[in-house]
């Protein structure tokens, strides 16, 4: 059963439906109880929450309750196994997690470089290709970290339905490039047409995180720069070679924080004013400034502190008790607002003293649209630090094939 089939408006129901449900189990015993998204009654209580001003409902608590007596009265004799499973493990009660009840966890991550590899071959091999799957599964299991099974089906069927709609009996790496590109950023819309003002200030925009992130050393490397129109409402977007990591440094989180506003700080230096299409770059670095501060402990003024968000409660909850005074928040905002200027001014430098190489890299994509790491390579020069088009991954892990496809 799912989650939210147990509760209901009227009270009492809930909990019915639990008694009714080990009832019947017991009477079919052996036999297996799976209770999917049991977040929808299994979420933490408080004790706010008895008294009606709490995030969850009375109903939902009753049904909680229930299930965890349920799980008391039984023993393994019975010969009924109990399962659940949620993709919010960080709000369920913690009595339901105790000894005696969900007390075995298994937890289901995304699928590693290597599994992602085995996904697409399985994928890859229902459909015609004019290679075999193991010369492309390769290379898209480095570009699509943090893909699920799902996402993985999506591209491959993206490009069967590309080959099919352009007449063609096989699939290549055309399709798969189309179908990875219209899954990360969503369908191009050629229709939606830019006056050419706004074109050449989201070419300038694009070219400048092109650019901040070519001249630093902490910063991944670029697959492609595009400023076709996609429906995901982005008017441009820059791919980048990712690389699959747990742990990043103070001076890593920085780069990638100067590389997300290259776009805002090519607009002002060109135009001499910003637009609106810095809003998701700027999200992204405000994120990652207040993680430095309040969660990571980066900052030599806050000190090694860390104050992640508490699970289960909204940060505007009246509720919600911040353990730390009105002077250290004060301090945080500071010092947050201090690491993103910082990393404006030195993308804004970077632009000013390479200017010239951000106008071969916007007048190139006015006429292009779309330039590669080939043609960025080719008009400006390699990296400053090194080339980074080689996405660093043992190769005990994924063998190489005969020959690697280019994306």
């Amino acid at each position: 059963m799912n989650g939210t089939e147990f509760v209901e408006m009227i009270g009492g129901l809930g909990a019915s439906r639990i008694r009714n449900l080990f009832k019947e189990a017991k009477s079919r015993a052996p036999c297996i109880i799976y209770i999917d998204e049991i977040d929808a009654i299994g979420r933490k209580r408080s004790d706010a929450s008895a008294s009606g001003f709490g995030s969850g409902s009375g109903e939902e608590e009753q049904t909680l309750n229930q299930l965890l007596v349920e799980m008391d009265g039984m023993d393994s004799a019975q010969g009924i196994i109990v399962l659940a499973s949620t993709n919010r493990a960080d709000i369920l009660d913690k009595a339901l997690l105790r000894p005696g009840r969900f007390d075995r966890h298994i937890t289901i991550d995304l699928p590693t470089v290597l599994e992602r590899k085995e996904i697409f071959e399985l994928y890859l091999k229902r459909i015609k290709l004019d290679h075999k799957p193991a010369y492309y599964s390769r290379r898209l299991a480095q570009m699509t970290p943090g893909f699920s099974g799902a996402d993985i089906a999506n591209v491959v069927n993206e490009a069967a339905i590309r080959a099919a709609s352009t007449e063609k009996t096989l699939v290549t790496i055309e399709e798969l490039d189309f179908s990875l590109q219209r899954v990360l950023a969503g369908a191009e819309k050629r229709s939606r047409t830019l006056i050419e003002e706004e074109r050449e200030i989201v070419a300038y925009h694009e070219s400048g995180h092109v650019l901040v992130g070519w001249l630093l050393e902490h910063t991944d490397a670029l697959l492609k720069v595009s400023i076709i129109p996609r429906t995901s409402a982005a008017l441009g977007f820059a791919q980048i070679s990712p690389r699959e990591r747990k742990l990043f440094t103070k001076e890593e989180l920085f780069d990638r924080m100067c590389m997300s506003l290259g776009g805002r700080a090519a607009e002002s230096v060109v135009f001499n004013r910003i637009t609106t299409g810095a809003q998701d770059d700027l999200e992204k670095v405000t994120k990652s400034a207040y993680a430095q501060v309040k969660m990571y402990g980066m900052s030599e003024r806050i000190g090694p502190l860390s104050f992640p968000p508490q699970a289960g409660f909204e940060a505007e909850s009246e509720l919600y008790k911040k353990p730390y005074s009105a002077m250290l928040q004060h301090a945080m905002d500071q010092e947050a607002s201090s690491i993103v200027s910082k990393a404006y001014f030195t993308a804004e430098n970077l632009i000013r003293d390479h200017r010239n190489l951000l106008e071969k890299l916007a007048r190139t994509l006015l006429k292009k649209e779309v330039l590669s790491y080939e043609d960025i390579k080719a008009l400006i020069g390699p990296p400053k630090y090194g080339d980074k088009q080689v996405i660093e991954l043992a190769e005990h892990i994924l063998p190489k094939p005969e020959s690697n496809p280019t994306f």
